[in-house]
């Protein structure tokens, strides 16, 4: 690792007494600078308004977070945490949470929230491939739909061996390939093809790839495909709508494309939405699928 000094942005949010407060501070850690990949990810993630996504799913996100029944005074990580979706939940059950993305205006999110809750956590400013925490920090390290998007796993998959401590467990919700999400992604890279050898996020929603990163030497994993629900009170076209100003791959496949191909986008997503969704409810509703990862560290 390089020598060279970098800083990482924090936010300490919340008192033992539940009296909530955000105040600035610095973290020294040793990495290299910022290269193409990671901030190609912070410009997808930091495009739209993530939070107005996420919160189409927070119910599943609630029921995750209960499955794993996290206890009080266990030192657990949301990894790629975005407006805090599993976050919230889990400091909710008194285990001391932390959250860290790459978009500082998530994170604000995220402390706003707690904030209203009167919920102690921290929250760091940085990234999935080189997390700034000591080794074996960490009772658990959760992450729904967030380090999926990392785009090289072999440094996440080190991070994630490195912080989690002996007995401890990782928990990922990470799209599937079949599910609607992954046919919405395989849509927007028909029209904008990733860059050349990049490792698509849906691996991470591939069990035999699972098992594969998840060296049966240093874990036990358990998956189980599952399915949420998104709810949005609008219409199928108006979803398309949401995604495309709010939703970061797609404000940025927009973006690369001309005035026609955007036309032809803009169509195919509400088509998406149109055929998957629920019509006998009053907004929409659609089924996504997507694996869930429960590994053990051995």
């Amino acid at each position: 690792m390089s020598t060279q000094q970098a800083t990482v942005r924090s936010l300490d949010c919340g008192t033992s007494t539940g009296d909530v407060l955000a105040r600035a501070a610095i973290l020294d850690r040793h990495a290299p600078a910022a290269d193409a990949a990671t901030e190609r990810s912070r410009r997808v993630w930091s495009a739209g308004d993530y939070d107005r996504i996420s919160a189409g799913f927070r119910h599943e996100a609630e029921e995750f977070v209960a499955r794993l029944a996290l206890t009080p005074g266990q030192q657990v990580l949301d990894a790629a945490c975005g407006s805090g979706n599993l976050t919230i939940p889990a400091a909710r059950t008194g285990a001391e949470v932390t959250g860290l993305d790459l978009v500082p205006s998530l994170l604000e999110r995220a402390a706003s929230w707690a904030a209203a809750e009167g919920l102690a956590i921290r929250l760091h400013h940085g990234s999935v491939e080189e997390l700034p925490y000591p080794d074996a920090s960490f009772d658990g390290v959760l992450s729904m739909f967030g380090l999926m998007f990392a785009a090289r796993p072999e440094r996440v998959m080190a991070e994630l061996t490195r912080v989690t401590r002996r007995g401890g467990r990782v928990a990922l919700a990470n799209w599937t390939r079949e599910g609607f999400i992954g046919r919405l992604l395989a849509t927007h890279v028909a029209y904008v093809p990733p860059p050349a050898g990049a490792v698509s996020p849906l691996t991470w929603g591939d069990e035999p790839v699972i098992r594969e990163r998840f060296a049966a030497s240093a874990w036990e994993v358990v998956t189980e495909r599952r399915t949420l629900t998104f709810r949005y009170p609008h219409t199928p076209a108006g979803i398309a709508e949401l995604f495309r100003g709010a939703y970061g791959p797609t404000v940025r496949t927009f973006e690369a494309l001309d005035e026609d191909h955007r036309a032809w986008l803009a169509a195919d997503l509400a088509e998406h939405w149109t055929r998957h969704h629920r019509p006998a409810v009053q907004f929409t509703e659609v089924d996504a699928e997507y694996l869930e990862v429960i590994a053990t560290r051995r």
